[in-house]
């Protein structure tokens, strides 16, 4: 038995926000109250702290098949849980790509020995190709916790509207990258004023947003739960609100890079802040910020997307987009959004925990009896420095930044899965 004491909950299914303590029994929440006793039980004194769901992130890469000196499936669920991470969802651009049975089960029961949760998503298309469909029936049958060749835009519509359909009737989302390759220079800079001054030729606003118009009309007319990924425009968040007014059961990410950086970012971090779709202007990081605070943009997600030192060393034009994400992403949400007053906590956690569980069909997290023990346990304001990393990579803006929001412990299905040792 494990009791939490003193620590302020903060659990945005409840609407909790209470000092109290937690007794965990096994890999569930027992009770919960104030000046509980458990004789026997293992202690953590909680108090000065914040008490919440585990966090969710349903878009990460793990790279595993296929590319595991970047990440694997171990390491990627180690930088999960030291972020208080304790689910998450990994995209299907892997070698071979998860586009059948028996790749999903690969990463299943290699995520089963992890101390977190981590579930599959499925390719929409046979080898990320765009051309044929993958048996999503098959798929989801097997445990496939929703769709997406992210990466990858899916350009040909008539594949797409059949993809929608399907994910309809199979009840799963389908989540899109959104750019057109035809209207981008060169990928992973913002075409603007840094581009010019650097002499390269980026990826336009337009790129993301004829393909976002696209998608949110196809949604409202299939009535697909539709996700788009890591949304980057201000444009396409008026797109998406737009699209919600008219009754598409539309969803959209934002990371904490689209929230925190804008273009200069590349002037000063190189390719570490070389990302698809790229970061942009501070109007476009103020539109999606606007978006999380209306409701315009449903969640919260890393894209962690894990490189090597050498592949991150390479020139601009030739290195790979992606920044890590997973053990950044509380502090910069609180730094970015709670602290200035654009979001509360509740609201934070809620993008961040229950609004991702429940678009991936999952019940969410609470902290409440019966529930499952999957917590995070952090220091609202604390301090730290950005600068040891569980992911085997480090390819990350924010090396060297101090970030509010310590994560002190993080608890999956009972455990501690990660405790800070400072």
């Amino acid at each position: 038995m494990l009791l939490i004491r003193n620590g302020r909950v903060v659990d945005p299914v409840t609407g909790t926000d209470e000092v109290m303590d937690v007794l965990i029994d096994g890999a569930v929440i027992q009770r919960t109250g104030k000046g509980l006793c458990a004789p026997g039980a293992d202690v953590i004194d909680a108090s000065g702290m914040v008490v919440a769901p585990g966090l969710v992130d349903v878009h990460v890469h793990f790279r595993d098949p296929g590319q595991t000196w970047k990440e694997d499936i171990a390491t990627g669920a180690r930088a999960a849980a030291k972020g208080g991470v304790t689910t998450v969802v990994c995209m299907a651009n892997t070698d071979p790509a998860v586009d059948n049975a028996e790749t999903l089960a690969y990463v299943q029961k290699k995520g089963e020995a992890t101390g977190i949760h981590v579930l599959q998503a499925a390719a929409v298309s046979k080898g990320l190709k765009g051309k044929e469909l993958t048996d999503m029936e098959a798929l989801a049958d097997a445990g496939a916790a929703g769709f997406t060749d992210d990466g990858i835009p899916l350009t040909d519509e008539k594949l797409l509207l059949e993809a929608m359909r399907k994910a309809k009737e199979l009840d799963l989302p389908i989540s899109l990258h959104e750019e057109d390759p035809l209207l981008i220079k060169d990928p992973g800079v913002h075409q603007g004023a840094v581009a010019e001054r650097i002499g390269y030729g980026g990826a336009p606003r337009e790129a993301e947003d004829v393909m976002v118009a696209r998608d949110c009309m196809l949604a409202l007319y299939t009535g697909a739960t539709v996700c788009i990924q890591h949304i980057s425009s201000q444009n396409s968040v008026e797109l998406v609100r737009l699209a919600k007014k008219l009754g598409a059961d539309i969803h959209a990410e934002a990371t904490p890079h689209h929230f925190t950086l804008t273009e200069e970012a590349v002037e000063r971090y190189g390719t570490c802040a070389r990302m698809n779709p790229p970061v942009r202007t501070e109007e476009d990081r103020m539109a999606i910020i606007g978006g999380l605070k209306d409701g315009t943009i449903d969640l919260i997600v890393t894209d962690h997307a894990p490189h090597s030192r050498e592949e991150k060393a390479r020139p601009l034009k030739d290195a790979p987009s992606g920044i890590t994400g997973l053990e950044t992403s509380l502090g910069l949400g609180i730094q970015s959004l709670v602290e200035p007053g654009y979001l509360t906590l509740m609201e934070l956690l809620a993008l961040m925990s229950r609004n991702p569980a429940e678009l991936y069909r999952m019940i969410p997290g609470s902290v409440t009896e019966d529930a499952p023990a999957d917590l995070v346990i952090f220091r609202e304001k604390e301090k730290w420095t950005v600068e040891h990393f569980m992911s085997k990579a480090s390819n990350s803006p924010f090396i060297g930044w101090s970030l509010p929001g310590k994560v002190c412990f993080t608890i999956c299905a009972g455990r501690i899965v990660y405790q800070s040792t400072q």
